[in-house]
Order: structure tokens, then C-alpha cells, then sequence
């Protein structure tokens, strides 16, 4: 047999600079999108206020009351 083994301590630096890698980008990319995601949410909350508005207006009823 050669010395083609895999030991344990291979794996686990393998592991460790896969996760390494893959927390690192998280961790960059995490700020712009909470940035990302506040912004849609305020511009479809906007949207709604509008859009619910609108409707409020066309649907209400106007009583007039005159005296007689």
C-alpha cells in the first residue's frame, strides 16, 4: 500500500477552508442585502398606502344633509 491515505487532519483543513470561504462571503454580502431588502420593503409598504388609498376615496359614500 502507498501512502495515498486520507487522514483525518486532511479532511478537516479541507472543511475548514471550504466553510472558511463560503463564511467570509456571507458575512460580505449580508449588509447590501439588508440594505437591499429594507428598501423593497419601504417602496411595497409605499405602494400599499397608495394603492389602498385610492381605493378609500373611490369607495366612500357622500351624504349630504339639508335642512328643510
Amino acid at each position: 500500500m502507498s501512502d495515498d491515505r486520507v487522514t483525518r487532519e486532511d479532511l478537516e483543513s479541507e472543511i475548514r477552508s471550504t466553510f472558511g470561504e463560503a463564511t467570509g462571503r456571507a458575512d460580505e454580502a449580508r449588509i447590501p442585502l439588508l440594505a437591499a431588502a429594507v428598501v423593497v420593503g419601504a417602496l411595497l409598504l409605499g405602494a400599499a398606502y397608495l394603492v389602498g388609498r385610492r381605493i378609500g376615496q373611490r369607495s366612500t359614500t357622500t351624504v349630504e344633509i339639508r335642512r328643510i
